[in-house]
């Protein structure tokens, strides 16, 4: 059963048609002031995957793919939980120059994705990618890049503000560059998502930085692949949310494992196993580029912009009956 809450006293801003016309000229407006900013072009992107490339992204390694057989073929193919090695492998055959890079419309189904006020089974998002030189797989690439990205999400709110002036929307450019392990200092008694409210309900802006390996304590603060980001050179992007009043991830990137990196987050995350598919096997060779890249939810950023209290008011995909019950006596109106 989804996870519902309804904020004391919610009331929509925008009617239904509204909501409509402002989630496509959000996306519009965005996709625009990104590509220009990190220098993208757009490129079409598959839906389903062969799993046996080791393309489709399997999060935690627990999540199970939607999957199913091709009558032509006899063969099955996997539904995409994101993009995330897909992007590098197109940078690589569409020769991409340093400094390039792709975005495109990610759509996903996450059949065991939790359910609540912030995430539902059907993924949309902005999955990007760009190639860069060896040389800039350093920090200070990275939070060059989170700043382009802040910026472009802040230019969006003040265009959307001008159109819908009932919108108030307070966010800031100003961003708090934190580790996770000074997360853990900080905040020592706290869970990582509690230490993530408390640091973001501060600063309002935050990129929460080096997500994946073990902290001082032996505990991971949240779980990623080892095969695309570099977990010293990634992180997430948040917002506060002062409609549901607390942190809200927007977008989750990095920079992306060179052969180094790969080698050894493979063998700390016990999946040796994968060195043998398409993708790795490239990688380790040193035949793929250097890359940067993440994904920007699409039904999130319209959420934070249009404040929303539900997914569900800017997305249409399947909820429990007591979800839909709650949203109808509490003012959200469901797509």
């Amino acid at each position: 059963m989804s996870k519902l809450v309804i904020p004391e006293g919610y009331k929509q801003i925008l009617s239904l048609y509204d909501t409509q016309t402002a989630i496509g000229y959000i996306k519009r407006t965005f996709e625009d002031i990104l590509s220009g900013k990190l220098n993208l072009k757009r490129v079409s992107a598959p839906l389903f995957v062969d799993p046996q490339t080791g393309l489709n992204d399997n999060l935690s390694g627990v999540e199970r793919p939607v999957e199913f057989e091709i009558k032509e073929t006899r063969t099955n193919a996997q539904i995409v939980h994101s993009l995330a090695k897909w992007k590098r492998m197109a940078l690589y055959r569409y020769s991409f120059p340093v400094g390039e890079g792709l975005y495109t419309d990610m759509n996903a189904v996450r059949r065991d994705e939790e359910m609540d006020n912030i995430h539902s089974i059907y993924v949309d998002q902005w999955d990007w990618e760009k190639v860069i030189d060896r040389n800039d797989r350093n920090e200070l690439y990275l939070k060059n890049t989170v700043t382009d990205i802040v910026n472009a999400i802040c230019d969006t709110a003040d265009k959307i503000k001008e159109r819908y002036p009932a919108l108030h929307i307070d966010i800031s450019r100003d961003i708090g560059f934190v580790t996770t392990q000074q997360l853990e200092n900080m905040y020592p008694a706290l869970s990582p998502k509690e230490r993530e409210n408390a640091y973001v309900k501060e600063h309002r802006t935050a990129f929460i930085m080096q997500i994946g390996d073990r902290l001082q304590s032996g505990n991971r603060h949240d779980w990623r692949a080892p095969d695309y980001d570099d977990w010293a050179l990634n992180g997430d992007i948040m917002f506060w949310n002062d409609t549901l009043g607390h942190a809200l991830e927007i977008s989750s990137m990095g920079i992306r494992v060179d052969e180094k990196s790969l080698d050894e987050q493979l063998t700390k995350a016990g999946c040796d196993e994968r060195r043998n598919l398409l993708f790795h096997t490239l990688l380790l060779a040193g035949k793929l580029p250097m890359a940067i890249g993440g994904g920007i939810g699409q039904s999130r950023l319209c959420m934070l912009l249009l404040k929303k209290a539900h997914i569900g008011e800017v997305q249409v995909s399947l909820w429990d009956e007591e979800t839909m019950r709650g949203c109808s006596e509490g003012g959200v109106v469901l797509l």
